[in-house]
């Protein structure tokens, strides 16, 4: 073989993108000692989505000073590409669940207020370009708070202006952008969102997510109740029809309050990070492409990294192997397309001895170099 390519994702609590590269490209070597390695540390816009793209294209990370779901005021870190015009934001580090306890939380109360001084700061930093993660949030505010720290301002039928939270949804009558920063107009916004769901009822923001945020019945109603005053308030003020946008419903609605009102761009996590890392070219002419993720199942099949990776190598006929630390559902894996599917474990072992790091890492060594002398003795 002249060229393989590993690009898998972490493998959480075990070892990272890079780590699995490297111990791929030992494997490799052992059997192809010729062979080029082209390493691509990937991810489906997650947790890790910040460090992957740094270690990708380049980069630093910028620590800032924002407040948390409840305002009060912390450090989170997002990061600038090499080109420095494109911010790497992960909504979460502001605004997520691990942000507050479970006592604190209360869709009601908490704000994307944080996600939004993050963009702020970047935009001060010269970025027009944002790759922003939304998964893993505390709010259910439809945006709002985000919107606020970039000067939105929402108003009640008397003019006043509104406080922050999803308390405030069902008060919004008007939209003041008056004050809104001039930056926003040249940028340009590509959301990472895996999720289907619409802004508001059954299937909703509120009636689906809400209840893991701390929300009961009676907030989930109102919530919801909230989410349509305000894409009322939308269509009448923007013409867009947010709930007929598909993800829109995405942490807590932010992902709709992204569309209206930033003219973002929702697509799938693992989509935007392939497109960020330009893999179809970095994988053109390659023989092999690797890739993998801690746990291997039916959840795979859904659009996860495996099969971002899986789908732009069957554009350029380019079979796949993928590894799990756990994996479950081989029959559907394989019918996907994957050329092999690579459990690691050799044998039964306490789940403190699987995520042990350096036991991983020669799991890959060992599972692929094995893989691998099939291949070499039948392309002999």
């Amino acid at each position: 073989m002249k060229k393989i390519v590993v690009a898998s994702d972490s493998f959480k609590g075990s070892v990272s993108s890079a780590e699995v590269a490297e111990c791929a490209e030992i494997a490799i070597h052992r059997v192809f000692p010729d062979c080029e390695v082209v390493k691509i540390p990937v991810g489906d816009g997650g947790e890790g989505t910040v460090e992957t793209l740094i270690a990708a294209l380049g980069g630093e990370s910028v620590s800032c000073a924002v407040h948390d779901p409840l305002m009060r005021p912390i450090e989170a870190v997002y990061g600038i590409l090499g080109d420095r015009r494109t911010a790497v934001i992960e909504m979460a580090a502001a605004s997520g669940l691990t942000c507050v306890t479970m006592p604190e939380r209360n869709p009601l109360l908490t704000t994307t207020y944080g996600t939004g001084e993050l963009i702020k700061d970047a935009l001060n930093r010269g970025c027009r370009n944002f790759l922003i993660g939304i998964g893993g949030s505390a709010t259910n505010d439809g945006g709002t708070g985000m919107l606020q720290a970039l000067g939105f301002r929402f108003l009640d039928k008397a003019g006043n202006e509104l406080g922050s939270g999803g308390q405030i949804l069902s008060q919004i009558y008007t939209v003041d952008r008056s004050e809104v920063l001039p930056q926003l107009r040249e940028s340009l916004f590509t959301i990472a969102c895996d999720v289907s769901n619409p802004f508001y009822g059954e299937q909703g923001a509120a009636y689906v997510f809400a209840r893991q945020k701390g929300a009961d019945d009676a907030m989930i109603r109102l919530l919801d109740e909230g989410l349509r005053n305000f894409a009322e308030v939308i269509e009448r003020t923007a013409g867009i029809e947010v709930n007929k946008i598909s993800g829109a419903g995405a942490a807590g609605g932010l992902g709709g309050g992204f569309v209206a009102f930033l003219k973002g761009t929702l697509k799938p996590g693992i989509r935007m990070v392939l497109e960020a890392l330009r893999f179809d070219e970095q994988i053109q002419g390659a023989d092999l492409i690797i890739t993998g993720e801690g746990k291997l199942d039916q959840q795979t099949c859904m659009g996860k990294t495996p099969l971002g990776v899986l789908r732009a190598a069957m554009e350029q006929d380019i079979p796949v192997i993928v590894l799990g630390g756990s994996v479950m559902e081989v029959d559907l894996l394989n019918a996907s397309g994957f050329l092999a599917v690579l459990p690691l474990l050799p044998y039964p072992v306490s789940l403190e001895q699987a995520m042990d790091k350096d036991f991983t890492k020669g799991n890959i060594m060992r599972a692929l170099e094995q893989q691998l002398r099939v291949i070499r003795y039948y392309r002999k």
